[in-house]
């Protein structure tokens, strides 16, 4: 096996995928969790400036905050990202939490508890945020300055934290339409050009999918919404292209153009003779070689393609 197969397979099995986000959208979203927290410890300052000149000053900010703004700025399409999830998973797993430790103080499994209740309870009220697990556990081992809040804890900081954050992450993301949240809220200025079934000509492609991914710009946490968005851009991608290429050029690389594990890059070598040798560069069988004749390439072949410096395979212009 090659360098390059052993790096992909490696890639493959820590579940590296490769990012088609560009830098500016990065930088938005970092400076979009730089503001939402800003606002968490403004408002609840603002809003308790007792507490915060006392000693229970600390536990003004749930630390969950944090996690929470990964979703909210740099996955705001997201499912886990939208209102509910947030309000809902953070609050529930607030009272979890704080019951847990009322019930059963001082125990070692106590923390363990309220974050698995806090799992399922997310999972049955559909409000299911990956911060809400470490709001729970905060509430078990955040220490006498939150058990003294009680279910207080569910206001002063929870309540008060989760609606600076949220308003934040509404404010900022409205700046940029394509981020739309909430998802339902925000939608694309042009609609896209819906194809009726009946005039569908051609299967989807991997690469009818990395365009369609290009297209959204956000590293997706997908909703059912924006996953139908996201077949419709890669079947109206499938209907601008031809079925083959007219002819196999040697140093060039060509997509059979399948899904999955069966899609598959290669790239022609350069050579002479009648029959071509290429070498497997994506998808099944990377690393490998072989031969054919330019027709048996070509009907193979559904297009061909070129690296972009994202990483994903794109058909040539």
């Amino acid at each position: 096996m090659s360098p390059h197969s052993r790096f992909t397979e490696l890639r493959l099995l820590l579940g590296i995928e490769r990012n088609t986000t560009r830098h500016g959208e990065k930088w938005i979203s970092g400076i979009g969790a730089l503001l939402g927290i800003l606002a968490v410890y403004g408002l609840t300052r603002w809003t308790f400036p007792t507490e915060a000149a006392s000693a229970v000053g600390g536990a003004l900010m749930v630390t969950s905050m944090g996690a929470s703004a990964v979703l909210l700025f740099a996955v705001p399409q997201g499912a886990l990202s939208q209102p509910w999830a947030v309000v809902g998973g953070h609050l529930l797993s607030a009272f979890i939490g704080v019951s847990c430790q009322k019930l059963f103080p001082g125990h070692a499994w106590t923390a363990a508890l309220a974050v698995g209740l806090a799992v399922l309870g997310m999972y049955y009220l559909r409000c299911i945020h990956p911060p809400g697990g470490a709001t729970a556990l905060a509430a078990v081992i955040g220490g006498p300055d939150v058990h003294a809040l009680g279910y207080g804890y569910l206001l002063m900081p929870v309540l008060v934290n989760v609606a600076a954050i949220l308003s934040m992450a509404i404010a900022f993301n409205a700046l940029f339409p394509w981020r739309r949240y909430p998802a339902h809220l925000h939608r694309r200025r042009q609609a896209s050009r819906i194809t009726q079934p009946a005039q569908r000509q051609f299967e989807l492609t991997q690469e009818d999918f990395s365009a369609a991914m290009e297209q959204l710009n956000s590293y997706v946490d997908i909703t059912t919404e924006n996953l139908t968005e996201l077949l419709e851009l890669a079947k109206q991608h499938a209907e601008r292209n031809i079925t083959h290429p007219d002819a196999i050029l040697r140093g060039r690389f060509y997509s059979n153009g399948k899904l999955g594990r069966l899609w598959s890059v290669r790239h022609v070598l350069e050579g002479e003779g009648p029959a071509l040798a290429y070498r497997v560069v994506a998808g099944e069988h990377t690393g490998s070689t072989g031969t054919a004749t330019p027709d048996e390439l070509r009907q193979w072949a559904r297009f061909e393609v070129v690296l972009q410096d994202n990483g994903r395979w794109v058909i040539a212009d």
